[in-house]
């Protein structure tokens, strides 16, 4: 196996991923403004948007180096390949594909492949994967993450799919490392970016991380 890429620091930072993903991608750049804004810094933006690869490139050179962006719903080597000649700094995927896994590692960059299943997990672990995006995380919940971390506590996993801003605390507790967030977060602020719909975006952003940071409190006055 390839050397493991270390985990994106804005991820392990911040511990929320936002979920770029929209019919097309001109309301992108502006909503990747109002998420840095709200401190949100690690942002994925999936390949099924029209015009993701553009986005990905302009938001990386206006955000700068403060920010993270990589490529989500990556399914293929080809595509893989395309987002890192984007500049895509981590690769997403929905599913274990070994091609895109040994692509982002060959090129020193973290992927987190989906699971849902112990075994898909390991696997995803044992392709390379720098974390394993657990997906969907809604159809089981904080408890099901909480089953799999008991047998396998060295992998970290992202819930992404079905969770709220309500729910992240939930996950974290659970011991997940970090979450995903797209729709609940958005809220339809990439198909109408007006400066009241990207003001709100930035106060859930907040919102978010304030919850975050009360669940890292909580943990070390448990400690």
């Amino acid at each position: 196996m390839t050397e493991r890429p270390a985990l994106t620091p804005q991820l392990g930072r911040t511990r929320v991923m936002a979920i770029l993903r929209s019919a097309d991608a001109s309301g992108l750049p502006a909503v990747a403004r109002a998420l840095a804004s709200g401190g949100i810094t690690c942002l994925e933006i999936t390949l099924t948007t029209a015009g993701a690869l553009d986005a990905l490139a302009a938001v990386r050179a206006e955000l700068g180096p403060d920010v993270a962006v990589g490529a989500g719903t990556v399914i293929t080597g080809g595509q893989a390949r395309d987002a890192l000649a984007a500049g895509a700094e981590f690769l997403v995927a929905p599913v274990v594909d070994t091609a895109v896994v040994r692509n982002a590692a060959d090129g020193g960059i973290p992927c987190y492949p989906g699971a849902w299943t112990p075994t898909e997990v390991s696997q995803a672990w044992q392709a390379g994967a720098a974390a394993v995006k657990l997906f969907p995380a809604g159809t089981g919940g904080p408890a099901h993450l909480r089953h799999l971390r008991a047998p396998l506590p060295d992998i970290p996993l992202v819930a992404v799919g079905g969770v709220g801003i309500d729910q992240a605390r939930d996950y974290l507790d659970a011991g997940a490392y970090a979450v995903g967030i797209g729709s609940p977060l958005l809220r339809g602020a990439d198909r109408d970016p007006t400066p009241q719909a990207l003001d709100a975006l930035t106060t859930r952003a907040r919102t978010l991380l304030e919850a975050v940071r009360a669940t890292a409190r909580a943990g070390e006055a448990s400690a």
